[in-house]
């Protein structure tokens, strides 16, 4: 099987890639720059010159192959509004080319925002909000009901090398700048997590197992709170670690206020179930504990 995926040279992609050129599976990466070339090839993938605002490329990448991967988004969120539209066009330029075809069409969500304050699970659609200007999900899935294998795997925290855990990444950044590291009230909220090499495996299970308007959750650890990741990150950087009242969230995280203070837990144990998926890399917190794991 041939799969084109869009952020294949990214963070979560270039595993993905892996994962499946190692399963016997073709891959036809996007690449919107040389770098990216430079990554695919050595990965071993086939390169497809485009980008997320190359409606054609988009279109000639899913024409040409038996499935579709969209794991790619630009991570702006000074923009974030537009970026949510940019990602709908891109996804509705994939998706109509695929209608009738029956082929696998995977685009990728998050846990976040789905059920704040609960346990999140794959059977709960996210709500219409403000705050969350990116409908990946709703976009895509509509296409189950146009003859294409259209699913959504959410994403939480994703962890494994390069510097990177999901929002955590920008903690570090934030609190570089703001010299101490902080956390809102007493901490409790939950965030959920995965090892990229995990979640690289469930993007290949889903395109092997996964049904039409199947929703799955990339979730090996339901809920760490936010306190304890402020202390792994405090002693990293050997910065004090201090609470703050949720109306100081503004001023200390910025763009970022609106999901720091939430309760984002999220359950994996349908897809588990349905998709024989079963997380077995290191956790969050030993992983970003590790000593230099943000200074790459």
């Amino acid at each position: 099987m041939r799969v084109f995926i869009t952020g294949a040279a990214g963070f979560i992609g270039t595993a993905a890639t892996r994962e499946l050129i190692a399963n016997g599976y073709e891959v036809l990466g996007l690449a919107r720059s040389d770098a990216n070339v430079a990554v695919l090839e050595t990965l071993g993938a086939e390169v497809h010159r485009g980008s997320l605002q190359d409606l054609d490329s988009l279109r000639k990448g899913a024409q040409q192959t038996d499935a579709t991967i969209h794991l790619a988004f630009i991570h702006d969120f000074s923009k974030f509004a537009e970026n949510g539209q940019i990602d709908k066009r891109a996804i509705e330029a994939m998706g109509d080319v695929l209608e009738g075809t029956g082929k696998p069409f995977i685009v990728t969500s998050g846990t976040g925002l789905v059920a704040p304050g609960t346990v999140a699970t794959e059977d709960m659609r996210p709500a219409a909000s403000a705050h969350l200007p990116r409908v990946s999900e709703q976009a895509g899935l509509a296409y189950a009901r146009r003859g294409v294998r259209a699913m959504t795997i959410r994403l939480p925290h994703v962890h494994g090398g390069d510097g990177k855990a999901g929002l955590i990444t920008y903690l570090w950044d934030i609190a570089r700048q703001k010299g101490f590291v902080a956390y809102v009230g007493d901490g409790s909220a939950r965030w959920p997590a995965a090892h990229r090499l995990d979640v690289a495996r469930l993007y290949r299970l889903a395109l092997e197992k996964g049904a039409a308007d199947g929703v799955y959750h990339a979730v090996a650890e339901e809920g760490i709170p936010m306190r304890q990741i402020a202390e792994i990150l405090g002693r990293a950087l050997g910065m004090p670690v201090i609470s703050i009242e949720k109306e100081e969230a503004g001023d200390y995280f910025g763009a970022f206020a609106t999901f720091v203070g939430l309760d984002m837990a999220a359950s994996s144990e349908r897809t588990q179930a349905e998709l024989g998926w079963k997380p077995t890399e290191i956790g969050l917190i030993a992983d970003i504990g590790q000593p230099g794991y943000f200074n790459v």
